[in-house]
């Protein structure tokens, strides 16, 4: 009555053709170190180490992670430890946060306990 066959018809899946169309989020683990430059088109968390420029449409410093350098992303999101320059459309600090920084941003959240140290710019529109 009923029968099971394959279907053949529809082709598996396949991933984006184009470099970087695969925009998706990277997560840099806890016993990472990493000295040097980040560049991605998608978001970044960090839960190690980083000495360094990062570069990023979404940036996450988790609570066991650090930044040291400049960040430029759209979105910023601060759990642990930041120091350095920032240039983002919307920041946000949560109660976690330990940030000596200069930023420039359109939009801020700040949590209750987050530390801040620097100077916080209106980013022009």
């Amino acid at each position: 009555m009923f029968s099971k066959t394959a279907d053949t018809t529809s082709p598996p899946p396949s991933r984006p053709a184009t470099p970087g169309g695969n925009a998706g989020r990277s997560v840099l683990g806890s016993d990472l170190r990493i000295t040097g430059e980040i560049t991605t088109s998608g978001s970044v968390e960090i839960l190690g180490e980083i000495d360094g420029n990062i570069t990023a449409n979404g940036l996450i410093v988790g609570h066991e992670g650090r930044v040291t350098g400049s960040v430029s992303a759209q979105t910023v999101e601060v759990r642990g430890k930041l120091d350095g320059k920032v240039s983002c459309d919307s920041f946000t600090l949560r109660s976690s946060a330990e940030v000596k920084a200069d930023i420039t941003t359109s939009g801020i959240v700040i949590e209750s306990g987050a530390q801040i140290e620097g100077r916080f710019l209106k980013a022009k529109g």
